[in-house]
């Protein structure tokens, strides 16, 4: 005998309810993401800028003659003294013109003293009454044209051995010769620089600045210099000189960083260094990674998680000044909440999500 079961209308719709309620509790996507806590910082960025030791005084040397060059007589990096010398011309031509100088001087000293003799000849014959008053008046005008023309002759024969001392390049101050320009052989003109001579002494720091970071670096209290050859070391600076105008090429602003008690023996020249902004004063502001940031159409949001729910929410942030992987957010948070730092493009407004580690603090919570 056969038993049929038979399912009444009601209890089939009960069945097929409990079955709808247990697939929609199952499909609901909890997305998986890492979180940081958004917290206030005290306006420091901790800005660093990559730069090069220079000197704080450097001489560009050119000859003040023209000619070629027959001896180069430092190298770069030579160590040099005031006074060396550094290269020469060919002295040819100059001294050519010093003989031809000492030539016009002994000419104008013969008729200088013959006029002198004439001179004194016509006052014996006036006074003999064998010669006028207006030949003696002539004669006197003479010897002053005379004197004149040795005089002249005179300072032709200084400039002309001032010009051949200036075939030779002498270096102006103590220092250490980092760039050379000509070679031997080679024909330069007057003023054409051909050496570059950085003094011994100070030290600075040539960096360049973006546009945007400027007031900052004007307001820092304090900056901290480093070099690559000495790690752990570090030197205090100091703002000396910022250029008012940018670099038509990059954009930015020269800025040199005066080194206080540089110690020559660890801060050569040119090697790579790092000025580090500390303590910049500004307004307190909240940063966050780059990560966080979600860009939609002209503004930019973050996904803030409710602590109770665990389900987030898009919140519209105005941001500022990014430096290094971070951003500062200067409205839209006001501090302690937690936002989405990784996985911000999988989420939906309202979704749960589990996050992966414990939210880490952004901006240095207070």
């Amino acid at each position: 005998m056969r038993t049929i079961l038979v399912i009444t209308p009601l209890a089939a719709a009960l069945l097929l309810s409990a079955c709808g309620r247990k697939e929609t509790e199952a499909f609901e996507d909890v997305r998986p993401v890492r979180t940081v806590v958004a917290g206030r910082s005290d306006g420091s960025v901790g800005a660093s800028y990559s730069g090069e030791i220079v000197s704080r005084y450097e001489s560009v040397l050119g000859f003040r003659a023209a000619g070629r060059v027959v001896s180069r007589l430092v190298e770069i990096g030579s160590q040099v003294k005031r006074g060396q010398p550094l290269m020469r011309l060919s002295p040819e031509q100059e001294v050519q013109g010093v003989a031809a100088a000492d030539a016009d001087v002994d000419a104008a000293r013969s008729r200088l003293d013959q006029a002198r003799i004439d001179l004194k000849r016509t006052e014996q014959l006036l006074a003999r009454q064998f010669a006028s008053q207006a030949e003696l008046d002539q004669q006197k005008l003479l010897v002053q044209q005379y004197e004149s023309q040795l005089r002249a002759a005179g300072a032709r024969r200084i400039a002309a051995a001032n010009q051949e001392g200036y075939t030779v390049l002498v270096a102006d101050r103590d220092g250490v010769v980092t760039a050379l320009m000509a070679e031997t052989g080679q024909v330069v003109a007057a003023g054409q620089p051909v050496v570059t001579v950085a003094a011994d002494g100070e030290r600075e720091v040539s960096i360049n600045i973006p546009e945007s970071r400027v007031d900052e670096l004007r307001r820092a209290k304090t900056l901290s210099v480093s070099v690559w050859a000495h790690p752990g070391q570090g030197w205090e600076g100091s703002l000396r000189e910022l250029a008012p105008n940018t670099d038509s090429v990059t954009r930015t602003y020269s800025a040199r960083i005066s080194i206080k008690k540089p110690d020559p023996d660890m801060l050569r020249l040119g090697m790579t260094a790092s000025v580090a902004v500390r303590d910049i004063e500004g307004p307190s502001a909240i940063r966050l990674p780059l990560t966080a940031i979600v860009d939609k159409a002209s503004e930019r949001q973050v996904w803030v998680v409710d602590s109770k729910t665990s389900r987030v929410s898009l919140r519209t942030v105005a941001l500022g000044s990014a430096q290094d992987d971070s951003i500062a957010v200067l409205s839209g948070l006001v501090g302690g909440e937690t936002v989405v730092s990784a996985g911000v493009h999988m989420l939906q407004a309202g979704q749960r999500v589990d996050v992966l580690a414990a939210p880490t603090s952004a901006g240095g919570a207070k």
